[in-house]
């Protein structure tokens, strides 16, 4: 079975898992991903896995497209107790200053390289970070190597972005590079950008190639830009103090689910990344590989901002970058 046939599939099975009535408790799960996105079939798999574990106690039911809000957003009802889980991305290093290490361009190799980056620092970086917020990290997926599309030229060196409107995620860092790059950065919500682009209000924006084919920019951009500047994680996140008033037996089910879903996520994002390529080109898109080593090289100036910006910065570069030899 292709893996275009298995998310759909688990679009579908996803929603449908569990009691049709569940007895118990009904636990929203709210994200920004478009039908066909990785973020849909992860937190379709997701709720696969516990509806099955949990029978009757509870049900987990998911909600795409920022039916439920924006990312922003969904972080406060989180807090308010309005949704169980949310999927946030790069908007994590708006919430801590420590997941701005994601940010930085061309740290994290490969997904085994993301793997031993977690096992190091998610309990004794992000978690704490995060718990000061009144959250807590489940479980970490993926939105994957984020790449740049626009309507004005290819781009294969910093250079080429000179001015070009480009829409970022809401983040410091995001924007701080493609300003250092040359661009005109624009943050924005997700659910914003195709209409943005379809206007001109933004030539350009940069994500995964599955948020690029769901969302449907190829209809509104002319050149794909395979720069992969920067890998981001996703964090299955909870309220901290809603998730704790769960039953233990509960929490234990989706804990463990949370962490289950890793393989599914990584193996998925890594065949998108071949089908949908050649899905993006077949439309018609323009595409070239950018020059990585001219975007590595223009990137020092971040890491050094980093460095000595953010209490313990360095060492958490020094981890990260250690840990990727060999990648």
């Amino acid at each position: 079975m292709r893996i275009l046939g298995l998310v759909s599939a688990v679009a579908v099975t996803g929603l449908l898992a569990g009691p049709a009535a569940a007895a118990g408790l009904t636990l929203k799960f709210g994200h920004v991903g478009a039908p066909g996105s990785l973020f849909e079939a992860s937190a379709n798999e997701f709720a696969r896995c516990s509806n099955a574990a949990l029978g009757d106690k509870a049900e987990v039911q998911v909600f795409g497209s920022s039916q439920l809000g924006k990312d922003s957003e969904l972080l406060q009802k989180l807090k308010l107790g309005q949704v169980t889980f949310s999927l946030p991305s790069s908007v994590m290093s708006s919430v801590a200053d420590e997941f701005g290490i994601f940010e930085m361009p061309y740290i994290i190799k490969s997904r085994e390289h993301m793997k031993r980056v977690q096992d190091a620092i998610l309990e004794s970086k992000l978690q704490p970070a995060v718990k000061a917020k009144g959250y807590r990290i489940l479980g970490v997926w993926e939105n994957g190597f984020r790449n740049i599309t626009n309507n004005t030229r290819p781009i294969n060196k910093p250079a080429d972005l000179d001015g070009i409107k480009l829409r970022t995620p809401k983040g410091a860092w995001r924007v701080k590079m493609f300003k250092l790059y040359g661009a005109n950065p624009t943050p924005m919500a997700f659910s914003e950008v195709f209409t943005a682009l379809q206007t001109g209000v933004i030539d350009g924006q940069e994500n995964p190639y599955a948020q690029i084919w769901s969302a449907k920019f190829q209809e509104v951009q002319k050149y794909l830009s395979i720069t992969g500047h920067v890998y981001t994680p996703a964090y299955l996140l909870v309220s901290d103090k809603h998730f704790s008033a769960l039953p233990d037996d509960v929490q234990a089910e989706l804990t463990k689910c949370a962490t289950s879903t890793q393989d599914f996520v990584y193996k998925t994002a890594a065949q998108l990344e071949t089908d949908l390529l050649d899905k993006l080109k077949a439309g018609g898109i323009q595409v070239n590989i950018a020059d990585k080593d001219a975007f590595i090289a223009a990137s020092k100036p971040i890491y050094t901002e980093f460095a000595s910006s953010i209490d313990g910065g360095q060492e958490m570069i020094d981890t990260v970058l250690k840990l990727g030899e060999g990648s």
